[in-house]
């Protein structure tokens, strides 16, 4: 279960894993993931109570410094989130997908959250800067409406911190284009 979780982004593979020792060292965190992403990024994602986490963000903040590219700590993350992260969202019916295109892998998982939240969507798989320049992508799946709805948040998130690249609604997507997203 995760009751928080943090992920910080830095434009470092050496001082992102020295931050990444910083923040278990000072925090009563678990680590998800720590690893170098495209181009020479690293990241690292913890989860715990969302005291330790947020503690664990300050810390990587603070020793990050100006290598820090992103960042964020979502007190209750969707329970769809993780799964499309993974890559193990199951899909059986397709309405409509948008794609939310991102310059960062924070940027994009909070807009993720964001959108599920807001409206009744099912994130299909969130894209992590692998192969892709540093970039991250997410697609969502639902009806017209709500993807449309979903799509408007996430976008306000991603362009509020000027990270958005770009984002398409597709209506009824052709069913080899949905294989090639899962």
């Amino acid at each position: 279960m995760f009751y928080a979780i943090g992920l910080v982004e830095l434009s470092s593979i050496a001082k992102g894993i020295a931050v990444v020792d910083a923040m278990l060292k000072a925090a009563e965190v678990e680590l998800l993931v720590a690893k170098s992403i495209c181009p020479g990024k690293y990241i690292a994602m913890v989860n715990g109570d969302v005291a330790a986490v947020s503690q664990a963000v300050d810390i990587a903040k603070k020793a990050g410094g100006h290598l820090l590219v992103d960042h964020f700590v979502i007190p209750n993350i969707h329970p769809s989130i993780m799964p499309a992260i993974s890559g193990v969202t199951e899909v059986d019916v397709v309405n409509a997908i948008s794609v939310i295109e991102t310059y960062s892998v924070a940027t994009a998982i909070e807009a993720a959250d964001a959108a599920v939240k807001a409206a009744s969507v099912i994130p299909i798989r969130i894209h992590m800067a692998f192969g892709i320049g540093g970039k991250c992508y997410f697609v969502l799946n639902g009806d017209v409406a709500a993807i449309t709805a979903a799509t408007e948040i996430a976008v306000e998130v991603a362009s509020a911190k000027g990270l958005l690249v770009q984002y398409s609604i597709i209506p009824r997507p052709a069913p080899a284009l949905i294989k090639t997203l899962i």
